[in-house]
């Protein structure tokens, strides 16, 4: 009787996790998706540094190729590089994560940031962001919008339910993982790749989704709502930064 008992419980949990229509492994379709409304701004500081701001987080740096630790807790290094360019190199618990040319066209319009991303499998992402220039100038120092995102490697998302108590949210390229239960409290992210001090609270979001925050050190970084579509094939991910009043939109199709 007490192993009959057992069986159905597993039985009803699993029912569960295979019905939650967010459930499973999902890749990001980078021209469905929009990240129109995000921007950056750098602007010149006291002693020749510059400071770089994005989703409402700031820090300082100067072109002489020393590591600044930055709000999302990896470091960022920049060197003046040819051609008016300048080289980046991104740094996550010590070991070069990307390496990034930042450009700007001749008519100072338009920012192109080409990068190559390390992966969590050894293997690299060639990614191209472009921006326009919203205010200021010349040069980096002003405010630039997103023009569009292309990358070689879509991200991937697999979220696998557990039962009806929470889910485990893994970020395919990052190697990132975040087990977490619906009862909002904060769970640790944990991962090589990933910066020490993240964790994710997840909660439902009506009978298709759930409500995502990402917070660094306690501090909310950002919000977002998952939602699966009717027919189970599409997962749209809405949400912005903590600090900024910027939506974006991702769209991940199931992989």
């Amino acid at each position: 009787m007490r192993n009959a008992l057992l069986l159905a419980i597993c039985c009803c949990g699993m029912a569960t996790a295979a019905d939650a229509p967010y459930a499973g492994k999902w890749k990001m379709n980078v021209a469905r998706s929009d990240f129109g409304d995000t921007t950056m701004t750098y602007e010149q500081v006291p002693g020749d540094g510059l400071r770089f701001t994005a989703d409402g987080l700031s820090y300082n740096f100067k072109t002489d190729g020393k590591d600044n630790m930055t709000p999302w807790g990896f470091t960022m290094a920049w060197k003046e590089g040819n051609n008016g360019s300048w080289e980046t190199v991104e740094r996550t618990n010590g070991k070069v994560t990307a390496t990034s040319t930042v450009s700007i066209s001749s008519d100072d319009k338009t920012l192109t940031i080409k990068t190559k991303r390390v992966k969590a499998d050894g293997k690299t992402s060639d990614d191209a962001m472009v921006f326009q220039r919203v205010s200021g100038g010349p040069g980096l120092v002003g405010k630039w919008k997103t023009k569009n995102l292309k990358t070689s490697s879509p991200e991937t998302l697999t979220l696998t339910p557990k039962g009806n108590n929470g889910v485990v949210i893994l970020l395919g390229n990052e190697g990132a993982s975040c087990d977490a239960r619906f009862d909002g409290k904060d769970y640790p992210a944990t991962g090589s790749m990933w910066p020490a001090g993240w964790t994710c609270l997840v909660t439902k979001s009506g009978a298709r989704g759930i409500d995502l925050t990402w917070k660094k050190d306690g501090k909310d970084m950002y919000k977002s709502t998952l939602t699966a579509s009717t027919d189970g094939k599409v997962l749209t991910e809405i949400g912005s930064a903590a600090g900024a009043n910027e939506q974006f939109k991702v769209v991940y199709e199931r992989h």
